[in-house]
Order: structure tokens, then sequence, then C-alpha cells
């Protein structure tokens, strides 16, 4: 509980920052569309640089401990915009480095989260839990974005991530209030003298590829993501500069946009009962996703709502789908082993995200805006597909029981682990 309400504010924070540093790189620094996508890239490319070596980290150290440094070291970072702008000294190359360093906490917050769950809830209310996490998340991208852009028209694009640096104060309280404690990584220390340096890096990355669920479902993320972060470095651009709609009123468009990840948040568990835990993945990614295709026909006026549309779609499959296949990796993975797993999974992909924030830079330049949403749009509904062609199409529900911790992690370390 207190995990999950430290998160909510938490999540409420980041959308309002979602909204206002894009927003302040546009309207406050005039931001070409090129530098647009290289401030999305520099927000992602920590988990291409920093992940896999993070999952080492995580599965040695206490995970509560390492969320509460990056909560304050995101504070710190994210309060310096709005005090820069204050003093009338912000400029792009703030921005990019603030994201960045961002990025890295955000990294290591990331793994320790998804790896620190299973030891406050059983296995099997995984998907609960992963659910309930998961409506904060879609209740904040409702509400963040439009509170984000009545705190862009009160105290400024900069001004209003004031909200995001509070919100992590917050969430240390949270954490700090925990008193349950995870149990030590004991297997992980009596391995350390033999899984050294590139060894241990490639345990999570050998468990992935030799499951063929989790490799996959990761090449399909990685060709997801990096279509994803070409729309979302686009979509204020195309709201504000093509749409004409006011840098106010953006965070109610995107907020109404939300409300399919809210509802895929309330109905993943009636979902997955109906079609199955493990199926609903590939279901979710090829069921869903052609909604995307109607937000590059928006127009001005009431075609506006064809991007509403559209994003809610696009915001309902990526969380049922996201619910789905996190849960499965939480219950396949032996407890050992889940810091390097997730940082392997994360590092595929993620590890596109930020190349996608470069590509919709050039596109966006060069085709236009509206284009580059197509080409979006279109190749990651395709990747669907992967999804389909692959032992995905004949599950149903997650397995009965994961694989033994202490056989796995060994295995895992000699690249062992059969699927």
């Amino acid at each position: 509980m207190f995990l999950w309400a430290g998160q909510t504010v938490s999540f409420i924070g980041s959308s309002v920052t979602l909204l206002a540093l894009p927003l302040t790189a546009v309207v406050t620094l005039h931001a070409s569309t090129f530098q647009v996508g290289l401030l999305s890239s520099a927000i992602t490319s920590a988990w291409l640089i920093f992940a896999l070596p993070a999952g080492s980290l995580v599965d040695r150290l206490p995970k509560r401990t390492l969320m509460i440094g990056c909560d304050a070291a995101r504070m710190i970072l994210i309060g310096s915009i709005p005090f820069a702008a204050l003093v009338h000294m912000l400029t792009l190359i703030q921005l990019y480095l603030v994201a960045f360093a961002a990025g890295v906490a955000t990294v290591l917050f990331g793994i320790s989260y998804q790896s620190y769950l299973p030891a406050l809830v059983s296995r099997e209310h995984l998907v609960e839990a992963n659910g309930k996490l998961q409506v904060s998340q879609e209740m904040a991208d409702l509400a963040g974005p439009g509170l984000g852009g009545g705190l862009v028209g009160l105290l400024s694009a900069a001004g209003a991530m004031i909200a995001d640096t509070l919100s992590y104060a917050i969430s240390v309280a949270s954490l700090l209030s925990i008193r349950s404690r995870e149990l030590p990584n004991s297997t992980v220390k009596r391995d350390s003298s033999q899984a050294r340096g590139l060894r241990e890096l490639m345990a999570g990355l050998s468990f992935v590829f030799r499951d063929a669920v989790l490799r996959r479902t990761a090449e399909y993320c990685a060709i997801f993501n990096l279509c994803a972060c070409m729309g979302v470095s686009l979509e204020l651009i195309f709201l504000v500069r093509i749409l004409n709609v006011r840098p106010a009123y953006t965070g109610l468009v995107v907020a109404a946009s939300a409300l399919g990840g809210v509802m895929a948040s309330v109905t993943s568990r009636s979902l997955s009962r109906i079609f199955g835990s493990v199926r609903i993945i590939w279901i979710s990614a090829l069921g869903f996703a052609p909604a995307w295709l109607l937000m590059p026909l928006a127009r001005q006026g009431w075609g506006i709502l064809l991007f509403i549309v559209g994003s809610a779609g696009r915001s309902f499959s990526i969380v049922l789908f996201t619910i789905a296949q996190v849960s499965y990796r939480q219950a396949v993975c032996p407890r050992m082993l889940l810091g390097r797993m997730n940082a392997a999974m994360r590092w595929i992909m993620w590890g596109t995200i930020p190349f996608g924030g470069l590509l919709a830079g050039v596109l966006g330049s060069t085709i236009g805006i509206r284009p580059t949403l197509w080409i979006s749009a279109g190749v990651a509904w395709a990747a669907g597909l992967l999804l389909f062609f692959s032992p995905l199409r004949v599950m149903r529900d997650l397995p009965e029981s994961g694989v033994d911790d202490l056989h796995a992690v060994r295995t895992a370390d000699r690249g062992k682990v059969e699927a």
C-alpha cells in the first residue's frame, strides 16, 4: 500500500513533466523538430547504456534503498529546471543534461521497482498488483497532463515541473515507510566470485533468449518502442503547430487520450480470465493497436477527436500488453535473477527508444510530421505478428510454477537455461 500510494503521486508528477519538458523546449526555447527529437533521445538513451550493468547492481543491493536514492536524485535534477528558468539561465543544454541524468536514475528505479514487487506480494497476486499499479499510472496519465496544462498556463512550462519535484519527495517518504524487508540475495553473493564482469551481465540475457516467449516479447517491444518513440516525439509538435492546439490545452487532449489506458487497467484482470493471462499478450498487440492509425488522420477542429480516439486505443493496447507480459516475466523468473532478467528485457525493449527520437527528428524534418506518424503507427502494428507466430499462440495462462531459483541462477550464468 505504501509503494502503491507513493508511486501514484510520483506517476502524476512524472506525467506533468512528460508534457512540460518538451513544451519548455518548443514554447520557451523555440526548439526545432530535430532538437525536440534529440531531447527525447536524451531521456531514453540511459536504457541502452546502463540497463545491463544496472541489473547486476539491483541483484546485489537492497532494492528499496536504490529506489529511494533514485527518487532523491530525480527530485534535485527536475527541480533545477524551474529554478534555472526563474533566474533566466535555462538552456537546451541543461534540458539535455537533466533529461539524461534523470534517465539514468529512472533506469535503476525501474529495474528495482519491477524486481521489488515480488518481494511484497505472493505469486498468485502479481497480475492484480501489477494491474493496480498500472491503474495508478493510467490515472496519472489522465490527470497529469490536464494538471500540467493548467500549471503551464499558470506558471509557464518550466515552472510546471515543480509538481514533479514535490512528487519525488512524497515517493521517498512512502518508501521509507515500508516496514517489510526483502530477503537477502544470498545466491548472488555466493556466486559473485565466479560470475563477475561479462558473465554476470550476460546471465539475464541468457535467460531471456533461451525462453521463446521472453525472446519474442523482447523483439516485439524493441520494434514497437522504436515506433512509439517516433510518434510520441512528434505528437506535441503535431498538436501545437499543425492542429493549432494551444499549449495550455494540449494537456487536456493528452489526458482524454489516457482514458484507454485507464479502461485497460481496470479490465485487465477480467480480460485475462476470458482470453487467458498469457494469450492476452498477443491479442492486445494485434487486436487493439490498429486504433493508432487514426491519429495521423486528425485535422483541426472536430478532427482532433480522431487523435484522441487513436491515442486512447493505443494506450489500451499498451497497458493491457504491459500488465500481461510483466506478470509473465515475474512469474517464470527465479527471484535471484529478477534484477538481471528485468534489466536484460528493458535493455532490449527500451534500447531502441533513443533511436526513435533521432529518427523522428530526421524523418519529421525531411518527409513531414504526418507521414512520419503514419510510418510509426503502421510498423508498430505489423510488429505484433512476431507475437502471433510464436509459442504464445498456443498458450493460455501462466505456468503453474517457475524455475527453481538456485538451479536457474547457476545455469543462467553458464548460458544453459532451457525455456
